[in-house]
């Protein structure tokens, strides 16, 4: 049996980048496999994406974050340029947090 949990106890709480994370539709030789990483590391591989490529990839999360007041388990496109924003060392993410 699932439990469901509403209220605060349903708010996603910081962004675990340890967490397993699929960046999907990225070619990868001669397939489309997603790979299966942790959050850092499949956001930091879609950065280095080509723009096209960037455009189709779609980053599935463990758990649903809270990403601008929206707590979401898939991100896309600007989504995940958010995200990057956010990573650990990343000079914005320092300016954002000390704000």
């Amino acid at each position: 049996m699932t439990e469901a949990t509403w209220g605060d106890g349903a708010k996603p709480t910081a962004v675990q980048w340890n967490m397993s994370a699929a960046l999907e539709n990225v070619p990868r030789g001669d397939s489309e496999l997603a790979e299966v990483t942790s959050l850092e590391g499949a956001v930091r591989a879609w950065s280095e994406l080509d723009p096209e490529h960037k455009i189709h990839a779609r980053l599935s999360t463990e758990h649903p974050i809270q990403l601008e007041g929206i707590a979401t388990a898939v991100f896309t496109g600007n989504a995940i340029e958010e995200l990057i924003k956010l990573l650990p060392g990343c000079p914005a993410a320092t300016a954002k947090l000390s704000k």
